[in-house]
C-alpha cells in the first residue's frame, strides 16, 4: 500500500472513530438523563424525597445540561474539543458514582446537576468533532444522522436498562454502571479521537461563560419551582434573576470582541430556523413524551415497566428513522427536513388526543409511532444544521447553542405540561383530561415552530460571521474547509 493510501485509510478510520465515540457519548448521556423516569419510586424511597425533591431529581440533569452546553462547546472550540469531551466524560463518571452513593435527596440533585454539566460537554463537543471531521455533503449528513439516532437510542433504552438494573441491585446500581461506562468512554476518546480546535484560538469569554449558564440555571430552577407555585417568593426571585442575567449576557456579547455567542448569527435565517426548530422539538413532542409514563401509570393504572415499553413506540422509532435519514437524497434540503419533522410530530401529537379512563395503553401507540418517526428525522436534521449554520471554526458553539435551545424548550414545555396535566387534581379522570389539553398545547407549539422554520430560507452560500472587526475569526465562512481548524493526534 502506498503512503498516500495508508494515510487515507488512517483518516477514514479516524473519522469513523469520531462518529462512533461521539454517538456513544450522546447515547450514554441520554441513558443517564432518563434513568429516573423508571426508577423514581425506588429512588424517592431510598433518599426520602417528597414531591418537591422528586421534581428536582427529574429536572436537575436538564438544568446542568442547559447551563453547560453553550460554554462547553465554545471552550472546546478554543481549547480543544477532544480535551473538553474527555473532561466531560470524566465529570459524568465522578458525579454518576457519587449519585449512586447519595445519602439524601439534596446530594442526589446536586450530582444530577453535575451529570448534566459533564453530559453537556460530551454532547456539544461530540457533535462539534463530527462537524469538523465531516465538513460538508452527504458524509456529514450520514454522520449527524448516526448521532441523532444515538440521541433517540439513549431515550429508548435508558428507562428499560435502569429498570432492569434496579430490579437486580436497587436504584443505586444504574448510576454505578453509568459511571463505569463513562470511564470507558473517556479513555476511548482520549486514545481514538484526533484533537481539533480553532486555527486562531481566542480568549475565553469568561463573563459570558458565567452569565449564560447562570441565567439558564436560574430560568430552569424557576420553571421547576413554579410547577408547585408560580407566585412563591423563591420562584419569582429565580425568574427575575434569570431575566437579569440573560439580559446581561446579551449586552456583554454585543460589546465583546471575542463573544462566546456571535449575536450576528441571529441575522442568518438558517441559524434562526435551526434554533427555533430545536425549541419546538423540546417544547413540543419531547416535553409531551416525558409525561407518557406518568399519565399511563396514574391515569390508566399500568405498571412502570409497561409504561416504559409503550414509550418505546416513540423513542425507538425515533432512533431508527434518525439513522435512516442518512439515505435521504441530497435534493431534500435541511429546511424541508426541519419543517417536515415538525409537521409530522404535530400530526403524531394530535393523534394522542382522546384518552379516557376506559382507554387501553395501546390507544397511544399509533400516535407515538408517527411522532417518533417524524422526531427521528427532526433529530438528524438538527444535528446537521447545528454545525452547518455556524462558521466552521465554531462547530462546538453551534452544537451547544442548538442543544441549549432544545433543553430550554423542553424545560418550558415540561412546565406547561405539568400545570395542565395536574390542573384538575390527581384523580385518573382529571389526569387524563389534563393530558388531552396538554396534547393540544404542545401540538400548537410544534406547528408554530414549523411555520417559523418554513419562513427561514436555506443558507447555501458561504457567508461571513458578523464579528467585530479585527477578530481573526471574523472572515471565517460558514462553509470553510476543514483546514481552517487545527488537528492533533
Amino acid at each position: 500500500m502506498t503512503s498516500d493510501g495508508a494515510a487515507g485509510e488512517a483518516a477514514t478510520t479516524s473519522r469513523d472513530a469520531t462518529v462512533v465515540v461521539a454517538s456513544a457519548g450522546v447515547l450514554l448521556t441520554l441513558v443517564a438523563f432518563t434513568t429516573p423516569l423508571s426508577t423514581l419510586v425506588e429512588t424517592a424511597a431510598g433518599v426520602a424525597a417528597g414531591a418537591g425533591p422528586q421534581a428536582w431529581i427529574l429536572s436537575a440533569m436538564s438544568l446542568g445540561c442547559a447551563a453547560g452546553l453553550m460554554a462547553g462547546g465554545a471552550i472546546g472550540d478554543e481549547r480543544g474539543r477532544r480535551r473538553v469531551f474527555v473532561i466531560g466524560a470524566g465529570l459524568l463518571a465522578v458525579t454518576s458514582l457519587l449519585a449512586g452513593l447519595a445519602p439524601n435527596a439534596g446530594w442526589l440533585v446536586a450530582m444530577r446537576i453535575g451529570q448534566g454539566l459533564g453530559g453537556a460537554a460530551v454532547m456539544a463537543c461530540g457533535l462539534g468533532l463530527i462537524g469538523r471531521a465531516f465538513p460538508t455533503g452527504r458524509e456529514r449528513s450520514r454522520a449527524t444522522a448516526a448521532w441523532g439516532a444515538a440521541l433517540g437510542g439513549g431515550v429508548a433504552v435508558g428507562p428499560l436498562v435502569a429498570a432492569a438494573l434496579t430490579a437486580v441491585g436497587g436504584w443505586r446500581l444504574p448510576y454505578v454502571v453509568i459511571a463505569a461506562a463513562s470511564v470507558v468512554l473517556a479513555v476511548t476518546a482520549r486514545l481514538l479521537l484526533a484533537e481539533s480546535r480553532a486555527a486562531a484560538p481566542r480568549p475565553v469569554d469568561v463573563l459570558g461563560t458565567v452569565l449564560l449558564p447562570g441565567g439558564v440555571a436560574a430560568l430552569l430552577a424557576g420553571l421547576v419551582q413554579g410547577r408547585s407555585d408560580w407566585t412563591a417568593p423563591d420562584t419569582v426571585v429565580l425568574l427575575v434573576a434569570a431575566i437579569a442575567l440573560l439580559a446581561g449576557f446579551v449586552v456583554v456579547e454585543h460589546h465583546s470582541r471575542h463573544p462566546m455567542l456571535d449575536l450576528g448569527l441571529f441575522r442568518r435565517p438558517d441559524f434562526v430556523g435551526a434554533t427555533v426548530a430545536a425549541v419546538g422539538a423540546g417544547a413540543g413532542v419531547l416535553a409531551l413524551a416525558n409525561f407518557v409514563p406518568t399519565v399511563l401509570e396514574r391515569g390508566l393504572g399500568v405498571s412502570t415497566m409497561l409504561a416504559s415499553v409503550v414509550l418505546l413506540a416513540w423513542s425507538a422509532t425515533s432512533a431508527v428513522t434518525a439513522y435512516a435519514a442518512r439515505w435521504f437524497p441530497e435534493t431534500v434540503t435541511p429546511r424541508a427536513l426541519l419543517v417536515g419533522g415538525l409537521a409530522g410530530v404535530t400530526v403524531g401529537q394530535l393523534s394522542l388526543l382522546g384518552l379516557g379512563v376506559e382507554s387501553s395503553p395501546a390507544r397511544l401507540v399509533p400516535g407515538l409511532l408517527v411522532a417518533g418517526a417524524a422526531n427521528g428525522v427532526l433529530n438528524a436534521a438538527l444535528g446537521r444544521q447545528a454545525v452547518a449554520s455556524v462558521p466552521a471554526e465554531r462547530s462546538g458553539m453551534g452544537s451547544g447553542a442548538n442543544n441549549t435551545a432544545r433543553y430550554l424548550g423542553s424545560a418550558l414545555g415540561i412546565a406547561i405540561c405539568a400545570v395542565l396535566v395536574t390542573s384538575g387534581g390527581t384523580r385518573p379522570a382529571s389526569i387524563l383530561a389534563g393530558w388531552n389539553v396538554a396534547v393540544v398545547a404542545t401540538a400548537a407549539i410544534s406547528a408554530v415552530c414549523a411555520l417559523v422554520a418554513l419562513a427561514a430560507r436555506d443558507h447555501h452560500t458561504a457567508e461571513t460571521s458578523t464579528r467585530p472587526e479585527g477578530d481573526p475569526a471574523a472572515a471565517t465562512p460558514a462553509t470553510a474547509p476543514a483546514g481552517k481548524d487545527t488537528h492533533d493526534g
